[in-house]
């Protein structure tokens, strides 16, 4: 198994690549680039609840956003009627698995910190539903990503957001700063989702609330799957099961806890939603 900065490492390059062709307006590409593993790689007519079908994630396969009955499982389309107050260009970068806004009942006045924020489009979103009195905190350790949010802030010309650069196993805030932690398909890319969640914790002022989408690995995920470095910059082989992401949120502090699954998104794991409190 390699160490945790390795990982960081390979996740960071993947999608500071795909942070600079999505800034060159190369949104395709940077799907491409970025090879997620929650898809199978070779079309969209691909059946995901085929259990013969496997991901491609060691090179720029094409990546299916859409299953065999033409649901959509992955990225842009995802947000629907969602995705008021953020920009064109930083949805379409979107790479994630949901919606984390929809489920997350922000006000206005609420601090809200999205945990690898990419592109923004979960940020702006926020910064709207927020206003007026709140504020947005987008964290990212990816410079590109980062440059490319504020890009798409500035043209969304929203005044109560900041994107801040670091790590999730380290958030630069102090001790209950915020009110809603957010974040979308990314704790599963963390090496040590223990010391996230209780990072996630800490920022939280006491009844403060998360609301994430993300992976969920199914219990019977196979161990080649768990060890296919890869995949750590798509969004499988890192996942945890339902179990034990319960357990890591308990383990943090955290109460009234659900997770729902929303879709499938590869043999071996499915899309959820993601709530607690703090």
């Amino acid at each position: 198994m390699s160490a945790p900065e390795d990982i960081r490492e390979i996740v960071r390059r993947r999608y500071a690549e795909a942070a600079t062709r999505s800034a060159a307006g190369d949104h395709e590409e940077a799907h491409v680039v970025e090879a997620s593993c929650c898809l199978p790689a070779p079309t969209a007519t691909t059946d995901l609840q085929d259990p013969a079908v496997e991901t491609s994630c060691c090179g720029p396969a094409p990546v299916a956003l859409t299953d065999k009955r033409g649901r959509v499982v992955f990225g842009a389309e995802l947000y629907g009627g969602e995705a008021e107050g953020a920009t064109d260009d930083a949805v379409a970068a979107s790479l994630g698995c949901g919606v984390p806004t929809a489920v997350a009942d922000l006000h206005p006045g609420e601090v809200v910190l999205d945990l690898g924020s990419g592109a923004g489009a979960d940020v702006l979103i926020s910064a709207r539903r927020v206003s007026p009195g709140g504020r947005v905190l987008g964290l990212d350790m990816t410079q590109e990503m980062l440059e490319l949010a504020r890009r798409n802030a500035a043209a969304a010309g929203v005044d109560n957001v900041e994107f801040l650069k670091g790590y999730l196993e380290d958030i630069p805030l102090p001790d209950g700063s915020v009110d809603v932690v957010i974040s979308n398909c990314v704790i599963n890319l963390a090496a040590d989702k223990n010391v996230v969640l209780a990072e996630a914790a800490r920022v939280l002022r006491l009844g403060g609330r998360l609301a994430f989408s993300d992976v969920i690995a199914d219990e019977d995920m196979d161990e080649m799957t768990k060890a296919d470095m890869a995949e750590w910059t798509g969004c499988v082989a890192g996942a945890l099961t339902d179990a034990e992401f319960t357990q890591a949120l308990t383990n943090a502090g955290f109460t009234d806890i659900q997770i729902r699954p929303t879709h499938r998104v590869h043999t071996h794991a499915q899309a959820a939603i993601i709530r607690a409190s703090r």
